[in-house]
């Protein structure tokens, strides 16, 4: 049984989807265009932010944020060490220093009790996680931010959809960094990104910095150096098409989270996922947590059943060999490093059959038993 089945999903709402891409095929515009201009404005809208700049991939949306909130070498950026690589990546491609936090073991979010302490003189922004569909702490994390004037840039890149008392993730902050990944919630049918914001001038930059730093007024013009960061024309066709069903498919994904939460809480020593107070979860990834002995006897036996499952993450990123050169040690984030171990994701996705969910808790069930 696969992780995710995206063909069942283009099923679903293939005619529409075939339409826009011979609309786009049709048009022979393929960079920019009116599907880029609307879906920026769908976004938009949905989000409840002023601006949205469609970009190629959710790393480049925080990459050209940072860029756009002045972000330089030598500054330092705080951030959660549990998150996949991209987060931290970004901060160190522009030769600043990421600067890791543990996490809330509930939510495996950003836990912002830690962030004071790592603040200092060079400290300019935090970039809080939204992981697997839940928003991270945001009015703690602002009010840090406030108080130090930092800037705040939210990667909501697992997150579409996700609120916090009642604002949409990504527009809390003074930036939101979204991924049209295609298992995203809201999944491209290749690389795709958004950057969202209420700035006028950090959305202007923004634009200038993923067209080569020229504006759309004279191309050849460079006002800024830039790169070659656009959202073509044929992913943004197909994105808005299924933005028109994302609400309904977020409810499919918590109704699903609920049912393997009733009958996974049935069984000892699995922890089936918390949704904090006064926010949504929209469950991009569905995480339970259990020993890492029982881990592997899961993974195996699932893997032998035909179940596949992923695990997010297993390795935190103060450990990653990449950042070796920040010199953390095993034991610097505990929290995070005892995730690491405990996690693993099991199979959602809103067209998922009930039969295919009540195989899986079947097999789950037998495993614990052996």
């Amino acid at each position: 049984m696969e992780f995710i089945n995206l063909k069942r999903q283009y099923k679903s709402i293939k005619k529409e989807v075939d339409t826009a891409i011979k609309r786009v095929l049709n048009s022979g515009k393929f960079i920019d265009g009116d599907e880029v201009t609307k879906f920026e404005k769908e976004v938009a809208k949905f989000c409840g932010a002023k601006y949205a700049i469609g970009v190629n991939s959710g790393t480049d949306a925080l990459f050209l944020s940072l860029k756009a909130i002045g972000i330089r070498p030598g500054d330092e950026v705080i951030t959660t060490s549990f998150t996949f690589v991209a987060t931290a990546e970004v901060i160190a491609n522009l030769g600043a220093k990421p600067v890791f936090i543990d996490i809330n073991p509930r939510t495996f979010n950003i836990d912002p009790s830690k962030i004071e302490r790592k603040i200092a003189k060079r400290t300019k922004a935090i970039i809080p996680v939204h992981l697997f569909g839940q928003m991270a702490d945001m009015d703690e994390i602002i009010s840090i931010a406030k108080k130090h004037k930092l800037k705040v840039v939210e990667d909501a890149a697992q997150a579409f959809g996700a609120s916090y008392e009642g604002k949409k993730a990504g527009s809390i902050g003074d930036v939101g960094c979204f991924s049209f990944y295609p298992s995203k919630n809201l999944g491209a049918f290749g690389d795709g990104g958004m950057v969202i914001t209420n700035n006028k001038r950090l959305a202007e930059k923004t634009r200038l910095l993923r067209n080569h730093g020229s504006s759309s007024k004279d191309k050849y013009k460079n006002l800024t150096l830039g790169t070659n960061s656009r959202l073509d024309t044929l992913q943004a066709a197909i994105l808005r098409i299924k933005l028109k069903y994302l609400d309904r498919w977020n409810k499919e994904r918590v109704r699903i989270a609920e049912y393997y939460n009733k009958e996974l809480n049935k069984i000892e020593n699995i922890i089936t996922p918390r949704i904090a107070q006064n926010r949504t979860h929209t469950f991009y990834s569905y995480i339970i947590r259990v020993n890492s002995k029982l881990r592997k006897k899961l993974i195996q036996y699932l893997k032998e059943k035909g179940v596949q499952t992923m695990i997010y993450y297993s390795l935190p990123l103060h450990l990653q060999p990449v950042f070796k050169y920040l010199r953390y040690e095993k034991g610097d984030f505990l929290e995070s490093e005892k995730a690491s171990k405990e996690v693993l994701s099991l199979p959602i996705y809103p067209e998922m059959a009930i039969k295919d969910q009540d195989f899986i808790i079947k097999k789950i069930k037998e495993a614990c038993k052996l």
